[in-house]
């Protein structure tokens, strides 16, 4: 399909082709019922997958070393940087392993998919409807990474996400 051509009038979209905006028109979600916002809510610990991971890294079975030690780079300067220290690892039983909490949420606007500290989960969500909690365990030694757990906060509100600052970069 041909690229859309540049209209003297309206831009890069033909009359009729328009893609619905989400900002106009549009009903924004009920209100959840929310007791706690701070209490955490549809939460998925994999506890017992790590625990049946380790079972077949450690017995040496169908997995190798280098499947579950393969950290992404950008992850190991995070935990460098903004990990919470975790104890030791279960792999190389380094006590340098450490937890990185990510947020996610279109309520959260251009600071979604940021690392935040866990004590600002509590603040966050008296500020937001809904975001979304991802806790992953790293060891910057033998560079295992685990998904531990994850789960949604906030008060159940829907609301519009902050403006995009003008100096934030991409």
């Amino acid at each position: 399909m041909a690229a859309p051509r540049k209209t003297a009038i309206r831009g890069t979209v033909a009359r009729g082709n328009r893609t619905p905006s989400r900002s106009r028109g549009t009903v924004p979600p009920e209100p959840e019922q929310v007791a706690d916002p701070e209490r955490p809510r549809r939460v998925v610990d994999r506890r017992l997958e790590r625990r049946n991971e380790l079972a077949r890294l450690h017995a040496g079975t169908a997995v190798l070393s280098s499947d579950t030690c393969d950290a992404d780079p950008y992850l190991l300067k995070a935990a460098k940087f903004h990990g919470e220290a975790a104890g030791a690892c279960p792999v190389c039983r380094d006590a340098g392993m450490v937890t990185l909490t990510y947020v996610y949420g279109d309520q959260l606007g251009p600071y979604s998919g940021r690392i935040r500290a866990t004590e600002d989960l509590a603040a966050m969500s008296h500020q937001f409807g809904a975001f979304s909690v991802y806790v992953v365990e790293v060891c910057q030694r033998c560079h295992w990474n685990f998904l531990v757990k994850t789960y949604v906060l906030g008060d159940g509100v829907p609301r519009r996400p902050p403006a995009t600052p003008r100096d934030l970069l991409d």
